[in-house]
């Protein structure tokens, strides 16, 4: 029964970081660029009673063996990089990956950090910045007379000025990609930062192969789907009540043996 106690609480503090992975999910529900995570879990050792194999006669082996999980732990909490569906802004500053990639973003530290979400915004300077006033790399600085701004598929960067009647070329938007992207670590604020894991980040150009291509006055919503969330959820608070049930019974069955008095 003491074992049971400590089984069934493993459960209950596994299915406590499901339904904390699925409410950060449900919170993000309509955060620009955000990638749904999954809790992933693994089973415990084994108390191993009898090998299966063992011998029962001298002709005779046992088929199977007596093996006692202990439980369950958290694997993994893993990111999901699936598409989210773009949203239509109308903003020139707007800008969706469809497909593989990252907007590389130059932290106040001079560290690059990678984000999916592509809500930028112009800086006192013109520089393209992040909603926190973080730059976009490389660089693109938008004149102060331009009346018209174009991006392309291919990140290249246009701008059509007071004086001018045709665009002008002013700077490439490059994205990044990773082997791994489920690796990268993640800051908070939509920023990543690559790790060992995630493997060295890989620059190119928007709609070259294995890159996503630009789409601009979009946006990338989040990938959550709220039935699965909710399903999720509903599924862990089950999985929860279950194993607090299992330490009911335990305890119960603990009470009926310490009420035992001899004969």
């Amino acid at each position: 029964m003491i074992r049971a106690l400590h089984t069934a609480a493993t459960g209950m503090i596994g299915m406590q970081t499901q339904v904390d992975t699925t409410s950060n999910n449900i919170a993000n529900v309509n955060t620009i660029g955000y990638k749904k995570q999954r809790a992933e879990f693994a089973d415990l050792f084994y108390q191993t009673m009898q090998y299966a194999g063992t011998s029962t006669s001298e002709t005779t082996i046992a088929p199977t063996g007596i093996e006692l999980g202990l439980g369950v732990r958290p694997l993994a909490i893993a990111k999901h990089f699936s598409q989210g569906n773009p949203k239509e802004t109308e903003n020139n500053l707007d800008i969706a990956i469809m497909g593989r990639g990252f907007f590389q973003i130059e932290m106040p530290d001079g560290t690059i950090a990678y984000t999916r979400s592509g809500g930028f915004k112009l800086d006192n300077e013109g520089n393209i910045v992040t909603s926190e006033g973080y730059r976009l790399v490389p660089n693109i600085t938008i004149p102060e007379d331009a009346t018209q701004i174009n991006i392309g598929i291919d990140g290249t960067v246009s701008v059509l000025q007071s004086n001018s009647t045709e665009l002008n070329t002013i700077g490439q938007i490059e994205t990044t990609i990773f082997i791994n992207p489920a690796g990268l670590h993640s800051l908070g604020d939509n920023l990543y930062i690559n790790t060992n894991a995630s493997g060295e980040p890989i620059n190119g150009i928007p709609g070259n192969e294995g890159f996503g291509m630009l789409r601009q006055g979009f946006i990338e919503m989040s990938n959550v789907k709220l039935v699965e969330e909710m399903t999720d959820l509903i599924t862990g608070q089950r999985a929860y009540e279950a194993n607090s049930k299992t330490i009911q019974t335990a305890d119960s069955m603990l009470q009926t043996i310490n009420g035992l008095k001899r004969a």
